[in-house]
């Protein structure tokens, strides 16, 4: 007898004890949890408070708000800082953001094209083709991507790889008059008149008297 009430005792102690502790980790997650809410309500602020300067071209006040909350590891914040430097034309510090934004979600392509609005007001070139090319790895048939590498391609007289690119979106968008009227001026540069001259008259077709199409026809004659 003494034995059994010995062990109930012993667990009316370890209940009371349990009881203690889920109160007190209770206690710690409802402080956690007031912290967390504090803290997500502080970001939001400041984002708010950025995209109202950002509207009036405040965009050095939007930055420090973003920079008051900065939080190294946070994609959102690293591109919005990215964003909001290139609208100051401060483009190195932009692709430094824009830069740790693409390390933490790499599949991300829209880090990626804010990047390369800093590059091409910087002329760097070759990272623009870096991040177009790595924009179609995770994503091969981005139009966006296709066509502007393109017209670098075209631009550096690479034609026929510029020729690839508008030819994918031509078969995905038949009516797309940007991508034909490139397409015609490679293809003529191409050597290839009878593809072109098809291509010119399809450009026609879509944008009337069209000076470049009328241009390039002119220097198939």
């Amino acid at each position: 007898m003494e034995t059994l009430k010995s062990q109930f005792t012993n667990l009316i102690k370890y209940r009371r004890l349990a009881v203690r502790l889920y109160f007190l980790i209770a206690a710690l997650f409802l402080i956690v949890w007031n912290v967390d809410a504090q803290s997500d309500g502080k970001i939001q602020a400041a984002f708010a408070e950025s995209y109202k300067a950002e509207a009036s071209a405040g965009y050095a006040f939007a930055v420090s708000q973003i920079l008051s909350v900065y939080q190294a590891d946070n994609y959102s914040m690293n591109a919005r800082l990215g964003w909001l430097l290139f609208l100051s034309k401060q483009y190195t510090e932009s692709v430094k953001y824009y830069d740790k934004a693409i390390k933490l979600k790499p599949f991300a392509i829209e880090a990626r094209f804010g990047m390369v609005k800093a590059l091409n007001a910087m002329e760097s070139w070759d990272k623009v083709k870096e991040q177009y090319d790595a924009i179609l790895r995770i994503d091969e048939l981005n139009t966006t991507s296709l066509y502007w590498l393109g017209v670098l391609l075209y631009n550096r007289k690479n034609y026929n790889d510029a020729a690839k690119n508008f030819e994918k979106i031509v078969n995905l968008y038949p009516m797309d008059y940007g991508s034909i009227i490139m397409l015609a001026w490679t293809r003529l540069y191409q050597g290839k008149k009878t593809d072109a001259k098809v291509l010119f008259n399809q450009a026609l077709l879509l944008s009337p008297n069209d000076s470049s199409a009328l241009s390039g026809l002119s220097q198939l004659n």
